[in-house]
């Protein structure tokens, strides 16, 4: 959660963001690139847990309910990505663009959960395990125009009418099936199930996820519709093999970030002190924590706008905010990005704990689940 607000600064007040994007081998750097680099790990991570925390949930539930409870919410955020949250990136009232992003995408994803969860687990394994290695065949399929195979694989912009735009930002293949395998994967966090055997499984499939990830990625063999190209420098070429495809994310992109993430989940239970309790109360508070970061970056680019010349009005967006002619030149070096990003954490941690420590206090309010 944390790790995901870095991004969002960037896009906000990073000078270069309105001028190349941060992976593009021939023109950023490599600080800037792995400022965008390490945020690649938080949408898998996030799609992946919220399947282990449902299987968690469903341990109190029957699969009734649990499917009831994934419908409802999945419907939820749905509905939030394009209201709440919509607003929030792009402070137009008049919503000249309906953005499907991560909050649609795990909303989506918890749509098709309610209905695999009836699966026995092992065919739950097989289709998830099918879907993120084999949706790459996809690749070679392109249906301009067609709105409903770029929600399903191919991202893209439509004009829906004269003054809107819908985006499919996160096509929604193969991320239902990342939920389903950490649904999954949640059987292994039941009581009796060994920790030190998780520990060991969990390091084996993040160690040959990485190790198929390099082999695939350096061949080109398959896996990513984004090959990875050799310009001949060290740095390009670093850029280039650590960048595989995110939208929709492919083979070479799961296997990079899950990788890495089962690897962090095996070593890190033990984990224990301040700083881990810091980062914990955000991580309890996602969803909260997710709307509030997102007005408060663009309230405060918008003021930093005003502040600098540019106009507040600027921060009022119909489409993405590095596309916007009139903001080239505006923004802060890379330095005072993390500045930036490391002040609202900080200002957003005293909130979060409040609420964090309301939502323990008060377990009987249904309605705490749901934000």
């Amino acid at each position: 959660m944390v790790i995901m607000a870095l991004d969002h600064v960037r896009d906000y007040f990073h000078y270069s963001a309105f001028f190349f994007a941060p992976a593009d081998p021939t023109q950023t750097t490599l600080p800037i690139f792995f400022t965008r680099w390490i945020t690649h790990f938080c949408a898998p991570a996030f799609s992946f847990l919220a399947g282990t925390s449902a299987y968690m949930v469903g341990k109190r539930k029957t699969k009734n309910e649990l499917a009831g409870f994934l419908l409802k919410r999945g419907l939820w955020l749905m509905f939030i990505e394009l209201t709440i949250v919509g607003f929030g990136w792009f402070f137009d009232v008049h919503f000249g663009i309906l953005a499907l992003l991560t909050i649609w995408s795990l909303g989506i994803s918890m749509i098709f959960l309610a209905g695999l969860i009836y699966l026995p687990i092992n065919y739950i394994l097989i289709f998830s395990v099918a879907l993120i290695f084999g949706h790459n065949l996809l690749d070679t399929i392109h249906l301009p125009g067609n709105m409903y195979w770029s929600m399903l694989h191919e991202q893209s912009f439509f004009k829906l009418n004269n003054n809107r735009l819908l985006l499919a930002g996160y096509p929604i293949i193969p991320w239902i099936a990342v939920m389903s395998l950490g649904y999954y994967f949640g059987r292994f966090y039941e009581k009796s199930y060994d920790g030190n055997q998780r520990k060991k499984l969990f390091n084996t499939i993040g160690t040959i996820a990485l190790a198929l990830f390099v082999f695939l990625r350096y061949t080109n063999f398959y896996g990513d519709s984004k090959l990875f190209t050799h310009y001949g420098s060290f740095a390009k070429d670093l850029v280039s093999f650590l960048d595989p495809q995110k939208y929709p994310p492919s083979l070479l992109y799961l296997l990079m970030t899950l990788g890495v993430a089962f690897l962090i989940l095996a070593n890190s239970e033990k984990w224990k002190g301040k700083l881990v309790n810091f980062f914990c109360t955000f991580g309890r508070v996602p969803f909260f924590y997710y709307i509030i970061h997102t007005y408060l970056i663009h309230l405060l680019a918008m003021l930093f706008a005003q502040l600098t010349g540019f106009g507040w009005s600027n921060m009022i967006l119909t489409t993405w905010i590095g596309l916007v002619p009139g903001l080239k030149g505006y923004g802060v070096s890379l330095w005072a990005v993390y500045v930036i990003w490391i002040g609202i954490i900080f200002f957003l941690y005293p909130i979060c704990k409040k609420y964090d420590i309301y939502k323990q206090n008060h377990k009987d309010k249904w309605w705490l689940s749901y934000l």
